[in-house]
């Protein structure tokens, strides 16, 4: 593998940039305005790594909500659904690792 480096702001997308296409494991830019909202949503089969870069989001994981401000980290399983809404203009990096089912 060569190595590859991208700079967020390059990206084109909104809300979702993939920086490097067809590679594993998957990486996202997530970009959102305040009020703005992902519908709930599952990646089945993923972990996932949740670094939120700007802003603040209320992040609903299954039946549960976490408040999340910028330079927060959050990890869980793709399994659930997902719903990220922007409290206020928000950008995330978001990594979906195949998951390994409890290995480490």
């Amino acid at each position: 593998m060569t190595t590859q480096i991208r700079t967020l702001d390059e990206l084109d997308g909104e809300p979702h940039a993939n920086p490097f296409p067809d590679a594993e494991p998957k990486t996202v830019r997530l970009t959102l305005g305040a009020g703005e909202s992902v519908p709930p949503h599952a990646h089945p089969g993923r972990e996932i790594v949740f670094h939120l870069l700007e802003g603040e989001i209320e992040l609903t994981l299954g039946d549960d909500t976490h408040q999340l401000s910028a330079g927060d980290i959050a990890r869980f399983d793709g399994d659930q659904q997902i719903a990220p809404e922007a409290v206020s203009d928000s950008t995330a990096v978001l990594v979906l690792a195949t998951s390994t089912d409890g290995e480490d």
